[in-house]
């Protein structure tokens, strides 16, 4: 049986290569297969470590989101003000990057089959309901300190993750008037008129 150090790191191996199958070929499209040669392990390997392909996919899901907040660690815990920090969000969640595109791609597949799986459903519950919050404490700080509109600090985290979701999914289908770019821009003047409000102008 492998050290204890040796199946974590194998473990968090598959669980990246099982990202990569989502994003590229989608959750439905996934075998285990493809995800053992994309890790560099055997099919028997990947069953190890997780039961079902169902399993498999809830442990991608959750660790997609664990590596993105970690990614976003150095703005979550920062000093700066508020309204920076939730313009420092909008910026790390534009897709313009490889690694922002394919944790964009396997979030849309999460959403999908949350429609369909009450599993799912619960785990997109979860997550997002954890992401609101953080936001929402963000702001909840701002307010505190007299840099942001008054308002309910869930509700607003509400409007602006929901506005960076929709505006992101527009992006990865290709639209020509809603580039990147453009995302970039609405999502920061909803931040700055909406959530700063009065206050950004002073």
């Amino acid at each position: 049986m492998p050290r204890p150090s040796v199946e974590a790191e194998r473990r968090a191996q598959i669980l990246r290569a099982t990202c990569q199958v989502i994003a590229e070929a989608g959750l439905r499209n996934m075998r285990i297969s493809d995800v053992a040669r994309l890790a560099g392990v055997s099919g028997g390997t990947v069953h190890y470590y997780f039961d079902t392909k169902q399993d498999l996919a809830r442990a991608a899901f959750e660790d997609c989101f664990e590596r993105s907040l970690e990614r976003r660690r150095w703005l979550l815990d920062s000093r700066a003000d508020a309204l920076t920090r939730l313009r420092q969000i909008v910026d790390s969640y534009v897709p313009g990057t490889p690694e922002t595109i394919e944790a964009w791609r396997v979030w849309v597949e999460l959403w999908a089959e949350s429609a369909r799986s009450p599993r799912l459903r619960e785990l997109n519950e979860r997550l997002y309901g954890d992401w609101r919050r953080i936001v929402a404490d963000i702001i909840r700080d701002g307010q505190t300190r007299g840099q942001l509109a008054d308002g309910d600090p869930l509700e607003l985290a509400n409007m602006l993750v929901g506005m960076i979701d929709g505006l992101a999914v527009q992006v990865l289908a290709g639209s020509h008037s809603l580039t990147a770019g453009r995302m970039r821009t609405t999502c920061l003047a909803f931040v700055d008129t909406v959530l700063a409000g009065e206050r950004s102008r002073r």
